[in-house]
């Protein structure tokens, strides 16, 4: 019996999310499975990937084939690198310590780099926020200008109109009492 272990999908159309799980060669995909080791989600940025690495490791070393996104995974997550410094240790290339020494330095730098990437992403995030607030204010700041200008505007137009009606009365009132005179 050939073993794979490869991804069952569920969740809803146009929002996948997977089940990584070790199944027979021969089961349909989203059918019958062996044992189910996590899940990944392709929605998320970066993609989260969440499974037992105990579990993957100890069936990629009894011979299970990974598919090729799977693959991809364990070879993310460390597991294929993993099975190559045992199969190292098996030869007797190298000590077991020495494996697990190389293995968690490997594995500290990348979530080194995982972390960098997600606080990239935030950053980015914030940066275009504050663009797109900066950029709002800045066309706030305009309309307010423009009325400002026109209120201006308005008020100049009014402003001799207000002058000169006070001199019409006032002429009106001074030929009303030279008529009283």
């Amino acid at each position: 019996m050939a073993v794979k272990i490869r991804l069952a999908r569920r969740g809803r159309k146009k929002a996948a999310i997977y089940d990584i799980v070790v199944a027979d060669a021969r089961a349909p995909r989203d059918g019958k499975f062996i044992e189910k080791l996590g899940t990944y989600n392709p929605n998320t940025n970066p993609a989260s990937i969440d499974f037992s690495d105990e579990k993957a490791f100890q069936w990629v070393m009894n011979g299970a084939q990974p598919t090729d996104t799977v693959k991809a995974m364990l070879s993310y997550r460390g597991i294929l690198y993993k099975k190559h410094l045992q199969i190292g240790v098996a030869k007797g290339a190298i000590t077991q310590e020495t494996a697990d020494a190389r293995f968690e330095e490997w594995k500290n730098a990348k979530e080194a780099k995982i972390e960098g990437k997600r606080q990239n992403l935030a950053s980015d995030k914030e940066a275009k926020r504050k663009a797109a607030f900066d950029a709002e204010t800045k066309v706030k700041e305009a309309r307010a200008e423009a009325i400002r200008q026109r209120e201006a505007e308005k008020a100049a137009a009014n402003a001799p109109a207000a002058e000169e009606a006070p001199e019409a009365p006032a002429a009106e009132g001074e030929a009303t009492t030279e008529e009283q005179a």
